[in-house]
């Protein structure tokens, strides 16, 4: 690990944590949010999907513990991470969709290329893996999750978190060359650029 006292700020190289969005891979939503904002709160019951992105700025950043839900009663320990705001450039999620007698079939969602990088506000980011360089600002390590003042506040609904429980916080952070799997994510909003979903037999994931 890297300190520098001088920005305020902390780099880890390949640290596991959770900070990439995804936006559901339905074409309807898809069209919608291609033409702005959206209230959006998505997830996929019940299957883990792939998101990898060039580079992640966020703002207001906060992450904590979890167990989440899904539809089929299973009960998943995640990583929540949460955002006040961020910026993300080169967005892709992917998903397999096995079809009974047809076999994979693959779902890709690419946005925030070509200079206009994918806008989200009160992200909240639901995980179990992830791969990243990741530079954080003015972090605070061991805090209670309830008690965080930097990021957006726990997130509630299907999860199951303890608010005195271990969680760390930051001004922002940066990430870059991320590649994860979650299983959940949702936002008060997303704006995607340049949004394509294209859907083909086999597996084309993102990664």
């Amino acid at each position: 690990m890297e300190s520098n006292t001088a920005r305020g700020g902390t780099r880890w190289k390949r640290f596991a944590v959770v900070m990439v969005p995804s936006v559901a891979a339905t074409a309807a939503i898809g069209v919608a949010l291609a033409q702005g904002a959206l209230a959006a709160s998505f997830s996929l019951s019940g299957q883990q999907f792939k998101v990898s992105t060039d580079k992640l700025v966020g703002q207001g950043f906060l992450q904590y513990g979890a167990v989440d839900a899904l539809h089929n009663g299973q009960q998943v320990p995640v990583a929540v991470s949460a955002f006040k705001s961020a910026q993300i450039t080169n967005l892709c999620q992917s998903v397999v969709v096995p079809v009974p007698m047809f076999g994979d079939f693959s779902m890709k969602l690419t946005a925030g290329g070509s200079g206009t990088p994918v806008q989200a506000q009160n992200l909240y980011i639901d995980l179990d893996q992830l791969n990243a360089d990741a530079q954080f600002n003015n972090i605070n390590i061991g805090v209670a999750a309830g008690d965080s003042t930097k990021g957006p506040g726990m997130k509630g609904g299907n999860e199951k978190a303890d608010p005195g429980s271990f969680a760390q916080e930051a001004d922002s952070a940066t990430l870059t060359g991320v590649k994860q799997t979650a299983w959940a994510t949702s936002a008060g909003t997303f704006k995607l650029s340049g949004l394509q979903m294209k859907v083909s037999k086999g597996d084309n994931e993102c990664f």
